[in-house]
């Protein structure tokens, strides 16, 4: 049954029966009210924020049914930048350079929210067909525009960390995630044992209060988070869903960014880390093609540097 209703939803919201609809701050209200509400990956705090997000420098989309429109089904959002941004703050918290639009100023499209607003939905290629449309809509707007890339939070990657740290403690003596140097600067800093302080320090965001320990723990969770993005599978595919679904679309994993997100989710949910994935539109098509046919990661030279490192200090 589960597989036939998707089939048939699947045919119901495939491209042909979908409409792409701009957002702007002269939209209707009740659709901009839909959307703050839809907003998943990085929650709207109040009108202001809103009309900063469908701004100047700003693009918001989404789709609609034929048979609901102006019902938006799924929404993305952009960030029209000079260059590939590493640090959601800049993007969700700072008011636009000016109230005009300054196309010199325009390089790169950040997509840095994609939110369902029907779960029922969920499987159903809608993401991936918002990307492609509204690239095509950017490219129309700015013939110029150079470089295409996502700025995404990691969902899971803390989880697996405190994993991995109740897995050693209960090995005794056997430590495979931090170097002898790591452990003993973060001891120091701590002042307890690595594993058992980091389990309750990383449980909450209190970790970085102390710049010490943000600049000790540096290094070792950028090698884990690439370890857990590139290394980490599920059936052979990239285990974290949102790896999985910009590798699906042909991306490439291009950069993992420190301290990326400051906020209470973020440190919790990722140890404040995000990635950059990277469109490369000559070479979604082939990316993809090896992903789903033969499972290869596409990824730059800074995250297989450092899961080569992981590997160096890992048995894993």
């Amino acid at each position: 049954m589960n597989g036939v209703l998707k089939g048939m939803l699947s045919e119901w919201f495939s491209s042909g029966f979908l409409s792409l609809e701009r957002v702007t701050w002269h939209s209707p209200c009740e659709v901009l009210q839909r959307i703050s509400e839809a907003e998943a990956v990085h929650p709207v705090k109040n009108w202001m924020d809103m009309k900063r997000r469908v701004g100047p420098y700003r693009r918001c989309y989404f789709f609609s049914h034929c048979s609901t429109p102006g019902e938006p089904l799924i929404v993305l959002h952009v960030a029209l930048t000079s260059d590939i941004s590493n640090n959601i703050q800049a993007i969700v918290k700072e008011c636009p350079p000016s109230e005009t639009e300054e196309r010199n100023r325009i390089a790169v499209a950040i997509f840095y929210s994609l939110s369902l607003t029907q779960q029922g939905l969920q499987g159903v290629e809608l993401g991936t067909f918002l990307i492609k449309r509204v690239v095509k809509e950017l490219q129309k707007e700015f013939p110029h525009l150079g470089a295409f890339s996502s700025l995404s939070p990691i969902p899971g990657f803390t989880k697996w960390l405190l994993g991995l740290l109740n897995s050693q403690t209960k090995e005794y003596g056997r430590n495979e995630l931090f170097t002898d140097s790591e452990c003993k600067e973060i001891t120091e800093i701590t002042g307890g044992p690595i594993q058992e302080t980091l389990k309750v320090m990383l449980s909450s965001s209190e970790w970085v209060k102390s710049e010490k320990l943000v600049r000790a723990l540096q290094a070792p969770l950028m090698r884990l988070c690439a370890w857990y993005l590139y290394g980490e599978k599920h059936r052979g595919f990239a285990l974290n869903p949102v790896a999985n679904f910009h590798l699906q679309n042909g991306a490439v994993m291009w950069r993992i960014n420190w301290m990326a997100d400051s906020s209470l989710r973020g440190l919790t949910g990722s140890c404040g880390l995000m990635v950059n994935y990277r469109y490369y539109l000559e070479e979604t098509g082939p990316n993809s093609i090896a992903y789903l046919g033969s499972k290869n990661i596409k990824a730059s030279e800074q995250v297989l540097s450092l899961v080569a490192q992981f590997q160096k200090n890992s048995k894993l």
